[in-house]
């Protein structure tokens, strides 16, 4: 098991500027228009090639929320139209025909996540509906290792409808808090009742869910040390299997609702420090394991153990346990990972619904990673999810000098090295303690596309702490 992080206040703050959270390599502003529909057919049928099938997740994006909370940076449309939700399961349903036509029967569904926006905007029968329609055109996995998760707003779930998810196929549910103190939450226009969220986790783990995870944010407006204590505590008595505390980002012009916050109730760099450590000082004693960029788990949780076997993976879903599988994402704004290939959806209602009218498959842009891509991405995701460069592995698999080929990454890696973030080996670089939570800083020394912007826009990116 990995050590956790050791939090040094000094080194997070002269490492805290923005930069890609890696949840792909290359991340998506390196997408192209030039990437269409003929490039995702093309991709999917040389991934149907691969000698022994890849097995496939399945990623589903519901966009729509009933009321707009200002901290939000997802995709999302606020509406309180139910019949929405209708007319989009439309759609989806054509897009899930023309995408499952591409794919070899013999390849295998082994995860299945709902995201948004709120997925429980549709009802349970329309959640069944949709999980039934997927069933008909995929083949899913019988594996008791096989994933139907869900993400749900407390605020609009009761436990009856936690027991018609568990018997729809459902075993993993995240639920998004950000913090109880009611004062935060009146800032944010989240009002959530500590009462209606153990509410619904107790009704996933009466309903046999094999996991819950719970999601909190720190630097939020009107946060302080006292509050943020007392919503950690209450969380840990509910005893969620997962957390993922994550940083806020505010970027309010790239986010519209974030315009409704006032940057002067944010707390100061300080206090948003303490919050951090105060998390990871709590549940690292309560007994989670951190896991790598904001998220921790229970030791026996499936990505505690991965993590342990070396099997992590991490994709656009989050960490997750399928390293062996390729992506599909349907709907709006959704990215698929196929092969050496990432496209994405439109991410405006409008262009996804005519191109589907049109009976076409919805790309708007992606990429074909080369073969230095290919390098990367692995040497990225392996210090993302374990924590080390496997520096001979990478020389062996692809037949290079690792010193040589990365020697300008390396220098870059020196200034890290110097302050203690890295250890450099003979056969690999391995994060240390204090450098664990600043993985986005190091896997940036070995990013050649920071300083080469894609389509003449220059990306924005989150602050790293």
């Amino acid at each position: 098991m990995l050590a956790n992080p050791r939090f040094d206040a000094d080194l997070l703050r002269r490492y805290d500027r923005p930069g890609p959270r890696y949840t792909s390599y290359p991340t998506a502003p390196q997408f192209s228009s030039a990437f269409g529909e003929e490039a995702l057919r093309a991709a999917v049928a040389a991934s149907n090639g691969d000698p022994i099938p890849r097995r496939l997740s399945l990623y589903v994006h519901v966009p729509f929320c009933m009321s707009p909370c200002f901290y939000c940076g997802c995709n999302r449309i606020i509406t309180r139209d139910l019949a929405r939700g209708e007319t989009y399961l439309v759609r989806l349903y054509r897009e899930i025909a023309l995408a499952a036509e591409l794919f070899d029967r013999d390849r295998e569904v082994i995860q299945l996540h709902l995201g948004g926006g709120t997925p429980n905007f549709l009802s349970p029968a329309q959640l069944r509906e949709l999980v039934d329609t997927l069933r008909s055109h995929f083949r899913f996995s019988r594996s008791s290792q096989r994933d139907l998760s869900i993400e749900l707003d407390p605020r609009f779930t009761n436990p009856a409808d936690i027991a018609e998810l568990g018997k729809i196929g459902f075993n993993r549910a995240s639920f998004g808090v950000q913090d109880f103190d009611p004062v935060v939450q009146k800032a944010v226009n989240r009002i959530q009742s500590v009462e209606e969220t153990r509410a619904v986790v107790d009704a996933c783990r009466a309903a046999g869910f094999r996991s819950v995870n719970i999601d909190l944010i720190y630097g939020l407006p009107k946060q302080n040390v006292e509050g943020f204590s007392k919503t950690l505590d209450t969380v840990l008595e509910m005893r969620p299997d997962r957390l993922a505390v994550y940083s806020y980002a505010h970027l309010p012009e790239l986010f519209k609702a974030q315009k409704q916050i006032d940057a002067a109730d944010l707390p100061d760099p300080a206090t948003k420090l303490s919050l951090l450590q105060l998390a990871i000082e709590k549940l690292t004693a309560a007994g989670y394991v951190y896991i790598g960029m904001d998220h921790f788990a229970l030791p026996d949780d499936d990505l505690a153990q991965a993590q342990q076997r070396g099997s992590l993976h991490r994709n656009f879903m989050g960490y997750t346990t399928h390293a062996d599988s390729d992506l599909l994402g349907l709907g709006v704004s959704a990215i698929s990972h196929i092969g050496d290939s990432f496209s994405q959806n439109p991410r405006d209602l409008p262009s996804w619904q005519i191109a589907l009218d049109e009976g076409r498959l919805p790309v708007f842009r992606g990429m074909r990673m080369d073969e230095d891509d290919v390098l990367r991405a692995e040497l990225i995701q392996s210090l993302m999810c374990q924590g080390v460069i496997p520096v001979a592995a990478l020389e062996r698999r692809y037949g290079i000098d690792f010193a040589e080929y990365f020697a300008e990454a390396l220098d870059q890696l020196h200034p890290l090295e110097a302050d203690g973030l890295v250890r450099v080996e003979p056969e690999r670089i391995v994060a240390t303690t204090q450098g664990r939570l600043l993985l986005r800083n190091i896997a940036m020394c070995f990013d050649r596309y920071l300083t080469k912007p894609a389509e003449g826009v220059a990306p924005r990116f989150s602050r790293a702490i």
